[in-house]
């Protein structure tokens, strides 16, 4: 199946950059029974704040995407995100560390020159992005989301939150609930 690519018209559209300081969000969806990691992803806020998906399966008809990046991370796009994985079979852990925008800048370079990613290589995309992050060069890269996650807790400064919801398990009704509720 061929992944998406946006144009530049698309992505210049949607533009978005979070106010404040430069930093970067690991998610990991979590297995609520198992504790095992499901998925991971990079939001990178830059001089415009993306998500970086790598075989993942986030859709919103306003949000394009282009080699797994997602543009125009809104607040509410966010929220759509982060709702949209946690379910009753799911929870999502946030890490969130402040950079310097150097460093900022130097995530959403590769993020953008990464490429589509197959499947079940999420945290290892995501895993060898960071480790080229300059502060980041410790991580190593791995295959597993709770142990990118483990890494990324040890660095001084990450702060953490986790968000549950109970609603379905199915994940692909909920995808289509946010994307409705983002095009209304």
């Amino acid at each position: 199946e061929k992944a998406p690519y946006a144009s530049d018209a698309e992505i210049a559209a949607v533009a978005f950059r979070d106010p404040g300081p430069s930093y970067l969000r690991l998610y990991t969806m979590v297995n609520n029974r198992s504790g095992a990691g499901a998925h991971s992803s990079l939001m990178v806020n830059a001089s415009e704040r993306v998500v970086f998906d790598p075989a993942g399966s986030f859709y919103a008809d306003i949000v394009p995407e282009r080699n797994d990046v997602l543009y125009g991370f809104t607040p509410p796009v966010a929220e759509a995100y982060k709702s949209s994985h946690a379910r009753s079979t799911h929870h999502v852990v946030m890490q969130t560390i402040e950079v310097s925008p150097q460093q900022a800048e130097t995530a959403l370079a590769l993020v953008k020159q990464y490429g589509a990613v197959p499947g079940a290589y999420c945290a290892n995309a995501t895993s060898s992005v960071l480790a080229r992050i300059p502060g980041f060069e410790g991580i190593d890269v791995t295959m597993y989301p709770i142990k990118l996650a483990d890494q990324l807790e040890a660095i001084p400064g990450v702060k953490t939150e986790k968000y549950f919801e109970q609603d379905s398990a199915d994940l692909q009704k909920a995808l289509a609930a946010q994307n409705a509720a983002l095009s209304d």
